[in-house]
């Protein structure tokens, strides 16, 4: 089993990039150049996705131990959707990795729960239960989502696409494990844990991390910094690239 990495840049700084779910590590390309210059970046295919292969279904806190090995001691961290749950989970059992923290479009709890805003236990359940029927028009339409409502939806869908399109594909018994993250794992109680100074990065029109858990958020990690991109959704950084930069050197420097 391999992991997937490459390096980029020649800053002062270790920048770790984490992908989210169904995706890989090529989803970073429109931010590389403007970060190359600060930082010295490490991107990664998280196991079982695009070329870290071949990896059966891990737990969050299995992946976080396979990738640990491949981080640089005292790095930035930054987490994107399903990897913002890795990145935090590197956070809580690998500290030494962890010098700060970027969770980026990602809940401690993505799921729906009594009092707490996410994505419908059903609308999950139902992305299981199509990946067994049609893969590829699934991941699809979890992809549409991630745009939804942003002025480029269309470009920015097609950008995420031609990820999974260059790249090998997780199978699907991977798949289902990472919606089995998103539906179950609950990182909410553990926050405290985390010792890294952390910005959270959110899209305002976020249809998978809905606006209304952001204060939620502020309360039960007020060590934690938060910051939204206007007019952005799921992929800020696709969207809405130069302000997502600026926001993380602005946090890291």
């Amino acid at each position: 089993m391999t992991i997937f990495k490459q390096h980029y840049g020649q800053g002062d700084r270790s920048l770790v990039l984490l992908h989210g779910w169904g995706l890989n590590s090529q989803v970073w390309d429109f931010i590389l150049t403007p970060l190359s210059a600060h930082f010295s970046i490490t991107v990664i295919d998280l196991p079982g996705y695009g070329r870290s292969q071949p990896y059966g279904t891990l737990s969050l806190d299995a992946m976080a131990s396979n990738i640990a090995p491949h981080i640089p001691s005292q790095s930035v961290v930054l987490g994107w959707s399903l990897g913002g749950l890795v990145a935090a989970q590197l956070a809580i059992d690998f500290k030494d990795k962890v010098k700060q923290l970027i969770f980026v479009a990602s809940s401690p709890c993505f799921s729906e729960r009594d009092q707490w805003p996410g994505i419908t236990p059903q609308v999950l359940d139902n992305f299981q239960t199509q990946l067994a029927t049609d893969f590829r028009r699934t991941i699809e339409r979890f992809i549409a989502l991630q745009s939804l409502g942003t002025a480029n939806a269309s470009l920015n869908t097609k950008i995420l696409k031609q990820a999974i399109i260059n790249q090998p594909q997780a199978s699907l018994a991977v798949l289902n494990q990472g919606l089995k993250i998103l539906q179950y794992d609950d990182l909410r109680e553990k926050l405290c844990a985390i010792e890294a100074p952390t910005l959270r990065i959110y899209g305002a029109l976020d249809s998978l991390v809905p606006r209304r858990s952001i204060p939620l958020t502020d309360r039960l990690w007020p060590a934690s910094q938060s910051a939204v991109i206007e007019h952005a959704a799921h992929a800020p950084f696709i969207s809405h690239p130069d302000e997502f930069c600026e926001a993380i050197i602005k946090f890291t420097y």
